[in-house]
């Protein structure tokens, strides 16, 4: 047999083999897509029992899905032939509006899927879901590598917003975290997302628009890169005048100060509103009895402008060297004079700035995904 031969035979036997593997994903997907239509946990709402057959109607006083099939969307009027003044639709209560013109909800849904930090991914569904039955199998896909996955839907009254279990959708819609303060989303978190997406899309009776992995790391990266150049953590030190702090005293006057101690041994100041404002560190291990050097360390880009958190650690800092008997330096124990502090101020401000023109203000939902 010559080498014509054998590679022809080994061409043939490859083509076989695909053709195999074609027909075999054709028949899987056929075969789920009928598992769904005939599922015995979906209610059958033409045949209930001890009830004549009839069309479902669904009169809840809500505009019809855009769009939506004959018969199979929410429909305003009552049912055709009804007796005149037995039909009251019910009108559904309406959430309260923010200044933006959004619901909570609808705000809750932008900030968890947000087309400026997550990479979009559609999902069509084939017919309107509840929340209910949909929400045991989206959360078995909540991270990728660090990066999280969240889900929102389009709900029935027109507005996008987390899953809920007593809501209706008719559409859906995944968002991946492109950058985190330590990477940016890769091809194998990628493509991770894709086949669990897919396996997930194809339990739930929906179809997912992939978009272009090229593109996507592309973006990824430009947004990790910003992330990078932006991690900025700014911190004062505390430096004894004399004898080293016993670590029982220095913990009570802290306390006393506003700080909340952590299991970590690190102190925070919150913010009053649940927040954090800076931290400090002893700079020592647990257990150690002594120390002469604190730091106090703000995350610039997760505190906003208006709770001026330099302004905030610099006066706790001279509060401190008050209560102390201390002096504020820096890295290299050289003393910080107000001049010096001043201009550092200056720097934070133009920092902030940077931030807001990138649409990525400082303190945000948006900043605290993305340095978190």
């Amino acid at each position: 047999m010559t080498d014509l031969q054998v590679s022809l035979l080994a061409a043939g036997g490859v083509f076989i083999a695909g053709v195999y593997t074609y027909n075999k994903w054709q028949e899987y997907k056929a075969k789920k897509t009928v598992e769904r239509a005939f599922a015995s946990d979906h209610d059958d709402v033409l045949m209930r029992a001890g009830e004549p057959r009839q069309e479902p109607s669904f009169d809840l006083g809500l505009n019809p899905i855009p769009g939506a099939a004959s018969g199979g969307g929410f429909d305003a009027e009552p049912s055709v032939g009804a007796p005149e003044g037995d039909f009251a639709p019910i009108a559904p209560a309406q959430a309260p509006v923010g200044p933006d013109g959004l619901t909570p909800a609808a705000e809750l849904a932008n900030s968890l899927v947000d087309p400026l930090i997550d990479c979009l991914i559609p999902l069509a569904l084939e017919i309107a879901v509840r929340g209910d039955k949909i929400l045991p199998v989206l959360q078995t896909l909540r991270h990728v590598g660090n990066k999280p996955v969240h889900f929102i839907g389009l709900h029935v009254n027109g507005d996008w917003e987390p899953i809920t279990h007593g809501g209706v959708y008719t559409k859906l819609q995944a968002g991946v975290q492109m950058a985190s303060r330590t990477t940016a989303l890769n091809e194998l978190e990628y493509s991770e997302l894709v086949t669990r997406l897919r396996a997930v899309a194809d339990e739930i009776g929906a179809e997912p628009e992939i978009p272009d992995m090229i593109e996507v790391m592309g973006e990824s990266r430009t947004l990790h890169r910003f992330v990078a150049g932006h991690d900025a953590q700014l911190g004062v030190n505390l430096m004894s005048n004399g004898a080293p702090w016993s670590m029982a005293t220095l913990i009570g006057a802290l306390e006393k100060q506003g700080f909340d101690v952590r299991p970590d041994g690190r102190f925070a100041m919150p913010d009053g509103e649940g927040g954090i404002l800076f931290t400090l560190s002893t700079n020592v291990t647990l257990g150690a009895d002594t120390t002469s050097r604190l730091t106090l360390l703000l995350d610039v880009p997760c505190v906003a402008p208006a709770r001026d958190g330099f302004g905030a650690m610099v006066t706790c800092a001279k509060q401190l060297v008050e209560r102390l008997d201390c002096t504020i330096v820096d890295d290299f124990d050289q003393p910080l004079t107000d001049a010096a502090l001043a201009e550092i101020n200056g720097q934070v401000l133009e920092f902030y700035q940077e931030m807001e023109a990138a649409d990525i203000p400082a303190g945000s939902t948006r900043a605290m995904r993305l340095f978190s």
